[in-house]
């Protein structure tokens, strides 16, 4: 879809997060050369602009019975957004960064701790393959293993991503579960008539769903 034509806030989405993976993929093995820290927020901010993309075009997975205020706090031209992705008061304005994975850990602000682990970590499974869908990129799919983040990152290292013990993050997983019936990633089949008729049929999901496509030759995902 091109934003141009559809400014919405789930068409800018696909356009800038489509982009965002496409250079993750391509650029696999200049990440791995990366020291520990710089991988570590790689991940940080790729699950990050994948979480506030699904706050608006899939509310159920990103928030829960929260859901109607997903598409508001995901809004790109809102001022919420910035919340969700500001990392400046972490990072130090140098390149590349020195400290160690747990000192940032460490300094890293109560709202994004409560961000990270209450609400992304739980349902990170779940996000990173209805992205994979979204943006039609299964490769996305090679960035997580088991609930932990895996992009130039060893899942043997995946404590990282274990949550803290906070009582705040303990309350917001037990407020904000994920779904328990998560959508299964299957194969994907289109039939595209090559008119404003076409179909998108999107199996591997409790009920398959069949929607218009919004442009020829070009196909919507279901949220």
């Amino acid at each position: 879809m091109s934003f141009a034509d559809y400014p919405t806030a789930r068409a800018w989405y696909r356009a800038h997060n489509g982009s965002v993976v496409a250079a993750y993929l391509e650029h696999r093995d200049l990440a791995e050369a990366e020291n520990e820290a710089e991988r570590f927020f790689m991940n940080v901010v790729l699950c990050r602009v994948l979480y506030t993309h699904a706050l608006v075009a899939a509310p159920r997975i990103s928030l829960g019975w929260l859901r109607p205020l997903a598409p508001f706090l995901g809004d790109p031209r809102l001022g919420m957004t910035g919340i969700f992705l500001q990392l400046s008061r972490v990072l130090p304005n140098e390149y590349p960064l020195t400290g160690s994975v747990r000192s940032y850990l460490n300094a890293e602000h109560g709202f994004s701790r409560l961000v990270d682990y209450g609400m992304i970590v739980p349902r990170l499974q779940q996000l990173y393959q209805w992205s994979a869908h979204e943006l039609a990129a299964p490769g996305l799919l090679d960035f997580v293993r088991d609930g932990a983040m895996t992009y130039a990152w060893s899942f043997e290292n995946r404590s990282v991503w274990q949550p803290p013990k906070s009582f705040i993050v303990q309350m917001a997983q037990r407020a904000l579960p994920p779904e328990r019936r998560a959508r299964r990633a299957g194969p994907l089949a289109a039939i595209n008539a090559g008119d404003e008729r076409s179909l998108t049929v999107t199996r591997g999901y409790p009920a398959p769903q069949v929607r218009p496509c919004d442009r020829p030759g070009r196909c919507r995902f279901p949220s």
